[in-house]
């Protein structure tokens, strides 16, 4: 009988462990449970708090038990002035729960990725009272349940922030509660605009003071609706006649449609490893973007939708020198295209002005973009606009430099930009969309074109710089002096990209066939990257001269070079120029001299977490270092919610430990497909359907050293090229019409279908 117990026992217990395996990998166990109630809001950055949002609403959970404070943002909600701060995305105003008998309660938020949902609980004494928060990914509405297991009150308050120059009103239209906030009258304001947050309660009557029963075990809901004159003409009718007509059925209907929305977002790709902890940063990471974008909507600026006051940090506009690019990154391979689609907009709606930048400033075609814009062509990197005004930033009187405009010393802020382009193009070959992009990468080109100078054999860069370059209180005024960079290897990666990107781009498009020959000219003749020698060995230099000196030493690869060369330049890798790769991985392998800890390599701390550690993967530096690195980084410097913090910017680093495991799984720079390229073959792991240049959804499998299959999925028909999993062997692909063929070599191509499904697998 004891035996009959022990066999029962081990295989409930082998039901269980099943249970947990079979169990997606971003479900529950990679929640963020905060147990204390976040001590910093608001803040000008990212907040230390639950979050949840649609990409175009955000919700950012605040306050005590006894008075909880949910902080409304909305990407398109800017006040559209051209100098932070001041100007920049803005606040819409958040919504009060007050419950008096929860004074100095526990307090318990779950952040459930899986769910997307913010599920808290409050106890005191007897009382526990549990609620429920969505941001709804199909509408603009947010929902918060609240249950209790004994009875009690709650206060409420729906309100617009205040100041800043905005006009605010409340209201009360029959049962729904309306909170407006307007930018409208401000001179310098390049458009309006206008949002109203609409509420009403369900399952319970509310009072002259704003105040409700919570009945024991049952149910009450608030309802919530945003709109801004950017969603549509009506903004403020349609908030309150749209959570008007919301009923419990319509609720539990949001509900399934907001839950499936997210079931759908997760099966777009999967990885697993066995190291949890990243593992739970990767799907957190992931969870946060999908919070923060969304196809159809405004992009979000460097702290996404989740805006608890004005005057967030560089008015969280989109800084176009890496960080409104960078959280992008890796949505590309994560097969997440459609959190990509609203990253074109605002760069093709500035076109005009970079056109008229270009002309009146520098004298010549093309586009020249400043450090920072807005939406709807917006500019947000004015210099601020009296003498005095400048003299107390800058140290400086002068605020017409540049025309006014923040470029600083940079002319290639408008090619960073192209970088993600490209991504999406190699990644989907979608044809419609180069046509999109197509005006604006060859405006780009064309101020290349008579910018670079021809001299001695090859294309050099004048005055473009490797920095940013501006007067400040501690320079008083020199800057200037401080101008003069000649060759930087951000720029020549950039505009080597560029070009190639432009070849591909027009014959795929069969447009501009004369001038390819000129770009090709480009490409074969721009400067190589500078390097030098430092302790005996070859580096890379930031610049091949500038204003100190015709030889500057040799500092090897930072952050800042990697955005040319390799992410988003990639132009850089083994398989591009080995020996050049070489020098590169003898810079990275340096990054571990001269460090306070491990978590201070590749020096991540201020920014480029999302940089660094993808690039050291691509060059190949070794995987198990990279992790070790990464884990150590992530525990000095992130939040209870998981998102981890730099110091210049926020949803940046969302793309830090995707792209990072992505490139070790996967990687398809320069249209070839690597399996498996740099992880260490004695761990096992699977990833299914990431994103492969050529428009492949890639999915394999590790498993006790051997990889035991490649799954392919063809889109769009191409040549696959992939690098040979299996080195040494022959290779079966078994195609979807169950034909069979064998390829052989270290690199090996075989045709497909559009739409087909292929299997190879070694022989």
């Amino acid at each position: 009988m004891r035996n009959h117990k022990f066999i029962f026992v081990l295989i409930f217990l082998a039901g269980v462990y099943a249970s947990l395996q079979a169990q997606p990998a971003y479900e529950s166990r990679n929640s963020a449970v905060l147990t204390t109630a976040p001590a910093k809001l608001p803040v000008k950055r990212v907040p230390a708090a639950a979050v949840a949002g649609n990409g175009d609403i955000g919700l950012t959970l605040g306050g005590n038990p006894d008075h909880l404070t949910f902080y409304l943002g909305k990407n398109d909600f800017w006040r559209a002035h051209p100098v932070y701060p001041g100007g920049g995305i803005a606040f819409p105003g958040g919504f009060d729960i007050m419950i008096s008998d929860l004074a100095g309660a526990s307090y318990r938020a779950e952040q459930q990725i899986g769910k997307a949902r913010i599920a808290a609980e409050f106890g005191k004494g007897k009382l526990r009272v549990q609620m429920n928060t969505i941001v709804s990914a199909t509408s603009n509405n947010v929902l918060i349940e609240l249950t209790a297991n004994r009875n009690s009150r709650l206060k409420f308050n729906l309100w617009p922030a205040e100041g800043n120059t905005s006009e605010v009103s409340n209201g009360k239209d029959k049962d729904v509660y309306r909170a407006v906030r307007s930018f409208a009258n401000t001179p310098m304001l390049e458009w309006p605009s206008h949002v109203a947050i609409a509420m009403k309660v369900l399952n319970a009557t509310t009072s002259s003071e704003q105040s409700v029963e919570l009945p024991a075990n049952k149910k009450v809901v608030f309802v919530l609706s945003m709109f801004t004159n950017h969603d549509r003409v009506d903004w403020k009718s349609h908030a309150i006649s749209n959570v008007q007509n919301i009923d419990e059925q319509a609720v539990a209907r949001l509900k399934e449609s907001h839950e499936q929305w997210w079931s759908n977002f997760w099966s777009k790709s999967e990885i697993q490893i066995p190291d949890k902890m990243l593992e739970k940063y990767y799907y957190t990471s992931q969870y946060l973007l999908g919070s923060s974008s969304r196809k159809d909507k405004f992009a979000p600026g460097i702290w996404g939708p989740f805006i608890t006051q004005d005057s967030s940090l560089w008015g969280g506009d989109y800084h176009l020198n890496y960080n409104y690019q960078a959280p992008y990154w890796a949505a590309f391979s994560s097969n997440q295209i459609d959190l990509t689609d609203n990253f074109d907009q605002p760069i093709l709606d500035y076109m005009e002005k970079g056109k008229a930048h270009a002309r009146d400033l520098l004298g010549q075609n093309g586009i020249y973009y400043p450090v920072g814009i807005g939406p709807k062509g917006l500019v947000t990197t004015r210099w601020p606009l009296t003498e005095d005004e400048m003299l107390k930033r800058y140290a400086t009187r002068e605020n017409t430099i540049d025309g006014g405009y923040k470029f600083l010393g940079q002319k290639i802020n408008a090619v960073f930009s192209v970088g993600n382009m490209l991504m999406r193009f190699y990644s989907t070959y979608d044809s419609d969309y180069a046509k999109r992009v197509y005006p604006y990468m060859q405006q780009c080109a064309i101020f290349w074109e008579e910018y670079l100078k021809f001299e001695n054999g090859r294309y050099v860069i004048y005055m473009d710089h490797f920095n940013e370059v501006m007067p400040n209180i501690r320079n008083k005024g020199i800057w200037r002096n401080r101008l003069g960079d000649f060759n930087s290897s951000l720029s020549i990666g950039l505009v080597k990209m560029l070009f190639k990107g432009m070849l591909d781009v027009s014959e795929h498009l069969n447009v501009d066939a004369e001038r390819r020959d000129k770009w090709k000219h480009i490409v074969s003749h721009l400067s190589q990257p500078p390097v030098g020698e430092v302790n005996g060995r070859m580096a890379l230099k930031s610049v091949e001269r500038n204003v100190d000196s015709d030889n500057p030493p040799a500092v090897g690869l930072s952050r800042v070079s990697i955005h040319g060369l390799i992410l988003p330049g990639g132009i850089a890798g083994p398989k591009t120029d080995a020996e050049f790769n070489k020098i590169l991985l003898s810079d990275i392998s340096h990054w571990k001299d001269n460090i306070a800890s491990k978590a201070d390599w590749a020096n991540t701390s201020g920014n480029g977490i999302e940089t660094c550690f993808p690039a050291a993967v691509r060059v190949g530096y070794s995987a198990d270092s990279v992790l070790m690195y990464l884990k150590e980084r992530i525990s000095a410097q992130s939040l209870p919610n998981f998102w981890i913090t730099q110091g210049g910017g926020g949803i940046e680093t969302l793309a830090a430990v995707p792209l990072t495991i992505n490139e070790m799984l996967m990687q398809s720079y320069e249209g070839i497909i690597r399996v498996f390229p740099n992880w260490n073959k004695r761990k096992d792991a699977s990833f299914k359907t990431l994103r492969a240049y050529g428009a492949f959804l890639v999915s394999s499998k590790l498993e006790k050293g051997s990889i035991q299959y490649v799954d392919l999925d063809s889109e769009k028909g191409r040549v696959c090229v992939m690098e040979n999993p299996w080195p040494g062997r022959k290779i079966k692909v078994v195609r979807g019409n169950g034909k069979t063929e064998f390829v052989e070599g270290e690199r090996v191509s075989f045709s497909t279908s559009v739409n087909e499904r292929l299997r190879l697998m070694a022989m």
